[in-house]
């Protein structure tokens, strides 16, 4: 899809005087209408950009992948029943893809960057904060206002495990009958989590996962 041709041109003949920049295309994936027009309005009425396509599920969104058609593509983490994160990774080539959510969980903020995207937004952040990051996305940079959490970073994928299970109040015979460990080993996982992250007791250490967002939201 080509960008409309915005040079200016001379008063009687036609020459070209000066060169407009073409405008960054922006797509648009949200399953709310209201959300999803609003936010085209809003683009729209910025210089330099132009909304050139919306979407409210995966299945649509396809049409809008096409690097030469978009340039960055706004994408909402849940669409109905499906996480917009199915969109990101892999290696077709595709627009720049920055995530719009009103999730702001450092867990979604550590797989959108994991998985290759370009930003990522919540949907309260100032209109100016989100024509930056669509600028610095179509320009090939990154625009991250908000980090994963460290904690939850440095936990190893058998930490992450027990965590989980200790949210959900288990024992540690029951953690270990889950993981097929011993009630030692998960004493010992328990022992150097609570050293490493200043927690004193599987309470604390429970409502600190669930406060900061360690764990896979749904």
């Amino acid at each position: 899809m080509a960008a409309p041709d915005r040079r200016s041109r001379g008063p009687g003949d036609g020459t070209r005087v000066t060169d407009q920049p073409a405008p960054i295309r922006v797509a648009i994936v949200d399953d709310h209408p209201v959300v999803r027009e609003g936010t085209a309005a809003l683009l729209d009425a910025q210089a330099g950009l132009r909304v050139v396509g919306t979407a409210s599920s995966i299945e649509e969104a396809s049409s809008l992948l096409d690097p030469s058609a978009v340039d960055v593509l706004l994408l909402d983490i849940r669409l109905g029943s499906d996480s917009g994160l199915a969109l990101l990774g892999g290696d077709e080539p595709r627009p720049a893809i920055v995530v719009l959510t009103a999730y702001d969980y450092p867990q979604y903020v550590a797989a959108a960057l994991r998985l290759g995207a370009s930003g990522f937004v919540v949907k309260t952040a100032p209109v100016a904060e989100l024509v930056d990051a669509i600028r610095r996305a179509a320009a090939g940079g990154l625009a991250f206002g908000r980090r994963p959490d460290a904690a939850a970073a440095s936990l190893t994928p058998r930490e992450r495990e027990i965590v989980g299970l200790v949210v959900d109040g288990r024992s540690n015979d029951e953690v270990g009958a889950a993981l097929g460990i011993t009630t030692k080993t998960v004493e010992g996982h328990l022992r150097r989590l609570f050293d490493r992250l200043g927690v004193q007791s599987r309470t604390e250490l429970a409502i600190r996962a669930l406060r900061e967002g360690w764990l896979e939201v749904p």
